[in-house]
């Protein structure tokens, strides 16, 4: 039986906590966008802003060609990046399916490929112990109900049942899935009109521990704010692209020079952790499946310094926002731990930390082997000492320092600036 709005967000607001866990815990996730636009190299819009006719665009169907095995590969990758989980397009705007769908007959089993490659895709993240997340689009450029039903009635109905057949499919035919990610709800702008209440409940019934995006405009489990690391009051993901230009391929020379470094990944990481949020960063793989080049390289650095350094990111952690207690340092917290990620190393052989007003430092160590670190605390500065000459991070020279405090540390701005009588607490 539907369920009203109120009784349906007042029941999965119950479970929220418990099916949000893991999600909370990850921190990290892989996006893929992949579709016939990869074969234009010119980002995924490709169709819309590039005016194609639909039956032009289709003839893209027959060369979509991936690999054998290349699926695989991005699991791999990953799991190598300390990602937790992969949400692919399953079908993006161009209306086309990475699956053996009876709804949609243009689909990659159809065309192209002649594989599922959505199970293709499942197995792999289960092979690599990886959350499986399918993105759906409410949109379809390909479906001649998709302009038609902002005005249509009977257009509106048609397209509405389609939408929900499809993720009816997607959320029957491949065991248990971990995140349902919409995007665009266009022409339609109001849950209402996409009938969001109804789909979600049906995606409930057939998932019970699924947690969804909030694109349907329901709010849902999970804010996304795209291409900006804005928090959100709820639990929120930010999604970015890799280069700031497209989500799907495009010419990896042309590239490189845009993409993020690991360093840049790693800040995005930092803040994402310290404002309790998770970063899905986005790879568009070639138009034949392979992952482009600038990605491997910054991504497996981020693997190596993850696994040394994990401790800092992965599981739940205080929501201290923006602190700031070095001009060099960024921080995350746990309890009675503080993380200073220093990202500029020390010429003196010396750190300072300050604003420290509450707590009494018990020990300092290195966190990827928990080396022992020499301090001194004097009133509001802490100040850690006999440094290498050398940044003793090696994979990406970011260290992390663990502080271990007698109880849970709380920074005062007015410990930096006395005079100004600030007084705001904000760790």
């Amino acid at each position: 039986m539907l369920k009203c709005k109120a009784d349906y967000e007042a029941d999965i607001a119950k479970s929220r906590d418990d099916r949000m866990k893991w999600w909370r815990d990850a921190r990290f996730g892989m996006f893929i966008h992949y579709g016939l636009y990869s074969q234009l190299g010119r980002n995924e819009w490709a169709m819309a802003l590039e005016n194609y006719d639909i039956k032009e665009y289709e003839r893209l169907a027959e060369t979509f060609k991936p690999k054998e095995g290349t699926i695989r590969k991005w699991a791999e990758l990953a799991k190598k990046a300390g990602m937790k989980y992969m949400v692919l397009t399953t079908r993006h705007h161009e209306g086309f399916s990475l699956w053996d769908s009876k709804v949609n007959p243009y689909n990659s089993v159809n065309y192209g490929p002649k594989r599922d490659l959505v199970k293709e895709f499942v197995d792999a993240c289960r092979e690599f112990d990886l959350k499986i997340g399918f993105y759906s689009s409410l949109m379809d450029w390909h479906h001649e109900d998709s302009w038609k039903c902002a005005f249509d009635r009977e257009a509106r109905i048609r397209f509405t049942d389609y939408i929900k057949e499809l993720n009816r499919e997607l959320m029957t035919n491949y065991g248990k899935i971990d995140i349902l990610w919409y995007d665009v709800p266009r022409p339609m702008e109001s849950p209402e009109g996409w009938n969001s209440l109804e789909l979600n409940q049906m995606v409930r019934e057939l998932q019970p521990h699924i947690i969804i995006n909030d694109r349907s405009l329901l709010p849902e489990d999970f804010g996304t704010p795209e291409e900006h690391l804005t928090p959100g009051e709820k639990d929120w993901e930010a999604c970015m692209t890799f280069n700031g230009i497209s989500w799907g391929y495009i010419d990896s020379e042309q590239a490189k020079p845009y993409s993020y470094t690991p360093q840049q990944i790693l800040r995005m990481i930092q803040k994402v952790t310290a404002f309790g949020g998770n970063l899905l960063l986005n790879v568009g793989p070639k138009p034949d499946g392979t992952i482009p080049e600038e990605v491997i390289e910054p991504l497996t650095k981020v693997g190596i310094w993850l696994q040394e350094n994990g401790k800092a990111v992965y599981g739940q952690k205080d929501k201290i926002g923006n602190t700031n207690v070095c001009g060099i340092c960024n921080v995350t917290s746990e309890d009675k731990i503080l993380y200073v990620w220093d990202i500029i190393w020390p010429s003196n052989n010396s750190l300072v930390i300050a604003g420290i007003c509450n707590a009494q430092l018990k020990e300092v160590r290195l966190l990827k082997d928990d080396t022992p670190v020499d301090f001194i605390q004097d009133g509001h500065r802490i100040i850690l000492k006999n440094l290498p000459d050398t940044n003793p991070d090696k994979s990406v020279g970011i260290p992390v320092f663990q502080l271990e405090f007698d109880k849970k540390p709380k920074c005062n701005r007015a410990s930096y600036y006395p005079q100004l009588n600030m007084g705001q607490t904000f760790l």
